[in-house]
């Protein structure tokens, strides 16, 4: 059967590596992305989520068989938190209506092994349970603010409280109990043109094998690693996975909570 699926970050890396494995599969994707897709929106703003859920309503004909959450940002600003966490969550929320309209329908965000360092609790409070006028504006004073590993804490506070929603959220009435899987998926090191230069040195091997330790097809995979498990989870294949974060990392969230079940 022929599914109709929107992904946003349809552009480029994850997202547009996962439109075109979907494609690959007979189905018809729609793109989100800021430019070269079918639908133009900026997601970190009110006016592009109100632009994407509007013209996904006419391009899909008013259904959607799954919605994939792919765009994301890791720069230190705020406009990060935006698009991270707010971006996703409307694109989820906005569309589920198209979902619940479909047979056997499916979404997924994109997370990241890096929700586990070190986030700002403060933020990550505000974001849980303030506006996100006051998330924003407390974001802009952390700036390009550290943690202990060098990532941009507002990356991680908000690649963190997208999994923390995926997993409060899946199991309500609106998403599991109207017959819709929502997952999250968690990449380690992808090969991207961002990690590129690093993978070439075996000092910059090395220096990526140190925070996400990867013993199966490491130090970083292929996207179409990503693209195949968002798929299979957003397909009619997945009959009974929802509310999950799950790691593609080549084992390094298992190194690191050996313990966890």
């Amino acid at each position: 059967m022929t599914r109709t699926y929107l992904v946003t970050g349809s552009a480029s890396g994850i997202g547009k590596v996962t439109a075109a494995a979907l494609s690959e599969r007979g189905h018809h994707v729609i793109g989100v992305d800021l430019k070269n897709a079918d639908i133009e929106a900026d997601l970190s703003t009110a006016e592009g989520r109100h632009e994407l859920v509007r013209r996904a309503s006419e391009l899909s004909g008013g259904v959607l068989h799954g919605v994939l959450a792919v765009a994301g940002l890791v720069i230190p600003r705020p406009v990060t938190v935006a698009v991270n966490h707010y971006g996703a969550v409307a694109t989820l929320e906005g569309l589920r209506p198209l979902l619940a309209a479909a047979e056997n329908p499916r979404a997924a965000v994109v997370s990241s092994l890096a929700a586990l360092e070190e986030v700002d609790d403060r933020l990550l409070d505000i974001i849980e349970t303030g506006s996100e006028a006051d998330a924003i504006a407390y974001a802009d004073t952390l700036g390009a603010t550290a943690n202990a590993t060098g990532s941009s804490v507002l990356y991680t506070t908000s690649k963190r409280s997208v999994a923390r929603w995926v997993r409060r959220t899946a199991s309500t009435d609106d998403w599991a109990r109207a017959g819709i899987a929502l997952n999250a998926v968690a990449p380690g090191v992808i090969l991207t043109p961002m990690t590129a230069a690093a993978l070439e040195t075996e000092e910059g091997r090395a220096a990526l094998d140190a925070g996400a330790p990867a013993p199966f097809g490491g130090p970083a995979a292929d996207p179409v690693a990503v693209a195949n498990l968002l798929a299979w989870l957003t397909s009619e294949e997945n009959l009974y996975v929802t509310g999950q974060i799950i790691f593609v990392d080549g084992g390094a969230e298992s190194i690191r909570r050996p313990d966890l079940v």
